[in-house]
């Protein structure tokens, strides 16, 4: 799946409308921090979200950043994926 991205923002938008986000913050040139993640009810079950977190992961990695995921879905992410241990910030 392709998403949009501009600053702080992967997104997916259907006939104009967000049907699915991640945003992040960069406090400062070490790390990400995943604040929210939507994903609209008719994409639920697709495995959306996880793809908007890998985005994410994909991004600190080239980057050559970590992440501090407050998100609840995104922490859960983390807990549940070790590839993802490279780029969290504990």
């Amino acid at each position: 799946m392709e998403f949009s991205k501009e600053q702080g923002r992967f997104y997916l938008e259907d006939q104009g409308e967000t049907v699915a986000e991640i945003t992040f913050t960069q406090p400062n040139d070490e790390f990400f921090i995943i604040d929210h993640t939507f994903v609209d009810d008719k994409l639920r079950g697709q495995g959306v979200a996880n793809q908007l977190v890998k985005a994410v992961v994909d991004k600190a990695r080239a980057d050559q950043k970590t992440i501090i995921p407050l998100c609840p879905f995104a922490k859960g992410q983390f807990e549940r994926i070790p590839e993802y241990a490279d780029v969290w910030r504990k």
